[in-house]
């Protein structure tokens, strides 16, 4: 089976890159090439392996003037955001900082009798299949640990992003790291399910739609094989009235728009409190009415297009359903918006849960904002979700935010901040968002097994 993998850039609906895609048996041979040269990388010494992972990302970063525009031609991001090498190398340093503390043997105990000692394994073959909204920082996520751990990679990146898996590939090929231990490779959805299927991976991690995640789960059904999943989010941002909320707003809209509201821990529903409310909602109006709309390739653009028409269409589309249902629009449609991939950025006031904007995922550069006058009421809209990634707690009050967060379904909460990933924290989710986890040290016990040695000894 042949086919073409085909990135359409949304700046002008131009095709930017086309890849062919791997048949069955050249896929199946790449899969057993990666197993074939685990054991060798696993068996060098592991500061060696860090050592490389550290070069590969070097390597990325040397290049970084030239992947900035070609991200903004494949997904619509602004150049003048910078890309995004600054959180690629945080996490994977980050990463190899801890590598020896994480991996190292668990001493449960020695005496005259028994030693007794765990050890950390690599599974084998990681299969890591990476999104396009970020598509250097959430590949990195994965493939840094699963390379220092002693597995071999094998990336899928997105179609929008065509060639940042390529990008990634000959990078840290070039600082020494061998082509079989990390290849990229371009699959169809079909032949991804068969070499799931076939147990050509020992662990897979995912990252993209509820969809996607099944049909991961699928595919793995009966192999014994690990699956890992990041899907959707529908993260919440909670005002209370102690909240610095010039400080809020600022956070929290950006955390709704930035990237043309496209992360997977985009702010997409905020719940401030009564007296707060009016004033929250005229800041984050200005803020978003000073937004430039245009071509990410120039300079004083702010928000770009989204990365497909179809991405947009659907926001509109939860918008459009909102108005109709009485929701209000606070943003004029700005003139660069050309009913396709430019979209106007919007925020939208008297919403509800019954409305599809405050219900499924967006993705988009829109954000439903609702009035809430105590706690339990702000806990109970945020946990009316699916989804479970993060949410965002603004006040002064540490003990009241730990156990408001106590009482909110998700992955990760957020005190007086939004929208970032810390390495040392564990990335993870509940509900309909996933399960797994990524970096911290539950990364590298995610992308490793254990192995347990209960050793008697001989006595005279």
């Amino acid at each position: 089976m042949s086919g073409m993998l085909t990135c359409i850039s949304p700046i002008d609906g131009s095709v930017f890159a086309e890849r062919p895609v791997l048949s069955a048996d050249e896929a199946f041979a790449a899969a057993k090439r990666a197993k074939e040269a685990q054991k060798a990388w696993a068996a060098r010494p592991l500061q060696e392996r860090v050592d490389l992972v550290r070069a590969g990302v070097a390597a990325v970063g040397a290049i970084n003037d030239e992947i900035v525009p070609e991200i903004a031609k494949m997904m619509g991001r602004p150049v003048r955001y910078g890309g995004e090498f600054g959180g690629f190398n945080e996490r994977a340093s980050h990463m190899a900082s801890i590598a020896a503390e994480s991996l190292a043997d668990i001493q449960v105990g020695e005496d005259s009798t028994f030693k007794r000692y765990i050890k950390r394994l690599p599974h084998g073959v990681v299969f890591v299949v990476s999104p396009w909204n970020y598509p250097y920082m959430t590949a990195i996520n994965t493939v840094a640990p699963a390379l220092i751990a002693g597995n071999t990679v094998m990336l899928k990146h997105a179609t929008q992003t065509l060639v940042v898996g390529e990008r990634m590939a000959q990078a840290f090929h070039s600082a020494g790291v061998p082509e079989d231990v990390f290849q990229n490779v371009f699959l169809s959805h079909d032949v991804t399910n068969e070499l799931i299927a076939g147990n050509a991976f020992d662990f897979v991690n995912f990252t993209g739609s509820v969809g996607g995640g099944q049909a991961m789960e699928r595919a793995a059904a009966g192999t014994f094989t690990g699956v890992g999943t990041e899907l959707g989010g529908k993260d919440p941002g909670y005002v209370m009235e102690d909240a610095d909320v010039d400080a809020a707003v600022d956070t929290l809209i950006d955390g709704a728009m930035f990237n043309s509201g496209q992360c997977c821990c985009g702010i997409e529903r905020i719940y401030v409190h009564e007296s707060l409310y009016d004033d929250f909602v005229a800041k984050a109006v200005e803020i978003v009415q000073g937004y430039k709309l245009g071509n990410p390739l120039e300079e004083d653009t702010t928000i770009g297009p989204m990365a497909n028409v179809r991405f947009a269409n659907e926001v509109r589309a939860q918008i459009s359903e909102a108005l109709e249902a009485g929701a209000t629009a606070h943003i004029e449609t700005f003139a660069e918006d050309d009913g396709g991939a430019y979209l106007t950025p919007q925020i939208l006031t008297d919403v509800t849960h019954e409305m599809r904007v405050m219900r499924d995922e967006s993705f988009g550069p829109v954000v439903g904002i609702m009035k809430v006058s105590s706690d339990e009421e702000a806990i109970a809209l945020m946990n009316d979700s699916e989804f479970g990634l993060t949410a965002s707690l603004w006040t002064k009050d540490v003990e009241r935010a730990e156990r408001v967060g106590n009482e909110i379904e998700t992955g990760t909460v957020f005190m007086n901040r939004a929208d970032y990933l810390d390495p040392g924290l564990c990335w993870t989710g509940c509900k309909n968002t996933g399960r797994g986890g990524g970096l911290s040290v539950i990364g590298y016990q995610n992308l490793t097994r254990p192995k347990s040695y209960h050793l008697k000894k001989v006595t005279v």
